[in-house]
């Protein structure tokens, strides 16, 4: 009966992930996934999270579903956290927030609720994107096109031509944009491109879908969020996939959220039981435990803080790594490519090596990177770091 299946050629950063646990050799560096790993190349435990769960084993209570949209504290703390305690739409009660399996739940039901009342709209992402975008949102069944972002020739943004494709965009089609620490290529929009973005958007009655699965590893929290309240607060049709993995080192728990703003209170009523059909016919409704985690840690003034203070020093970790490569390709490569470790930001760099560079990276060296030449900066530390940028050196002159 299923002899017509082919086989699965597998995730590319995962299957790569794969690769690297298998690999004997000791001075291995996994530059390739997109998590955050501590100095002792450890994945974290943040205390602020630590100390929530200790309270949860203390008070430990019946396991209930919970509803479709998720946890109310988690979806409010969560909705205050994205678009700031000040949210004119929020006070309004103009957004409708759920909780999701992870930012990939968040935009697999957002693509699922788009493509079902929006379903002559087309979806737009950057050029390049992070891979699984495409595989979401085409999975919907939405026809996935591309707008120019990144020069390889400079590791900047092609902001002008990007400008160009999105004021040319029939009405209703859907823009996907990246909040902050663009994956893949850590370039993004300065503020000011963030204000000319705008009223483009609003003259060609675009739907903006956000991705924003990295705040506060970027400039800090409230910085990383200004584009989403930028555009919230100028009324563009709006849908934000937010994630807390990387901000709260909860990979596994699957932690998300999904909010689009609306023009009324009523208007989001109706759209939240739409999201909320949608998520019933993905897996009826999230889990408990991660929500739980994320919201105690945001609703407690104490807890908050210590969270801040750690996610800042995550952030300031990544900015000395990216500073260490920068000094150590000092004179051993041309200037263009050394200087986007420090103009890049966030998790991900592209590093402008080609595939073959890329290839004996791995094979010669035992780094690993995507093909596409992107980085993960946050698998970098103080005994790595040094090698690694030997390395990039290395294959950069054909030594």
């Amino acid at each position: 009966m299923f002899d017509h299946i082919p086989a699965y050629p597998g995730d590319p950063i995962l299957s790569l992930n794969e690769d690297f646990q298998l690999d004997p050799r000791p001075n291995k560096v996994n530059l390739s996934i997109g998590i955050y790993f501590d100095d002792a190349g450890k994945l974290p435990v943040i205390d602020a999270v630590r100390r929530a769960e200790t309270a949860l084993l203390d008070a430990i209570g019946p396991r209930s579903y919970l509803p479709m949209a998720g946890l109310p504290l988690y979806r409010d703390t969560a909705q205050a956290l994205v678009f700031g305690t000040d949210s004119a739409a929020r006070a309004e009660g103009r957004i409708a927030t759920l909780q999701t399996l992870g930012g990939s739940g968040a935009l697999k039901v957002g693509a699922d609720f788009l493509k079902r009342y929006f379903p002559a709209s087309q979806m737009w992402i950057s050029d390049p994107s992070w891979e699984n975008h495409r595989v979401v949102f085409e999975g919907a069944g939405l026809k996935v096109n591309t707008y120019p972002y990144y020069d390889p020739q400079t590791g900047g943004l092609r902001f002008a031509d990007m400008l160009a494709a999105i004021d040319a965009l029939p009405a209703k089609s859907i823009v996907l944009l990246h909040a902050c620490c663009h994956n893949p290529t850590g370039v993004d929009l300065s503020p000011a491109q963030w204000a000319e973005l705008v009223p483009v958007l609003q003259r060609r009655e675009l739907i903006a879908f956000v991705d924003m699965a990295y705040q506060g590893f970027g400039a800090g929290l409230e910085a990383d969020a200004a584009p989403v309240r930028l555009l919230a607060d100028a009324n563009v049709p709006l849908i934000v996939a937010n994630s807390f993995s990387k901000n709260f080192s909860l990979y596994g728990e699957r932690v998300g959220a999904l909010s689009v703003v609306c023009k009324s209170a009523d208007e989001a009523a109706r759209v939240a039981g739409q999201l909320m059909s949608a998520v019933r016919a993905n897996y009826s409704n999230p889990p408990t435990h991660g929500a739980r985690l994320v919201a105690n840690v945001l609703a407690d003034a104490t807890l908050r803080a210590s969270w801040e203070a750690e996610l800042g020093a995550m952030r300031e970790r990544i900015l000395a790594m990216r500073k260490v490569i920068h000094a150590g390709l000092d004179g051993r490569v041309d200037e263009v490519m050394r200087a986007r470790y420090v103009a890049q930001r966030g998790m991900f760099t592209y590093t402008g090596l080609s595939e073959s560079q890329v290839e004996r990276l791995r094979n010669e060296y035992a780094v690993y990177v995507l093909r596409s030449g992107r980085m993960c900066v946050a698998g970098l530390n103080a005994r790595n770091a040094d090698y690694v940028a030997s390395s990039i050196a290395a294959v950069v002159s054909g030594a």
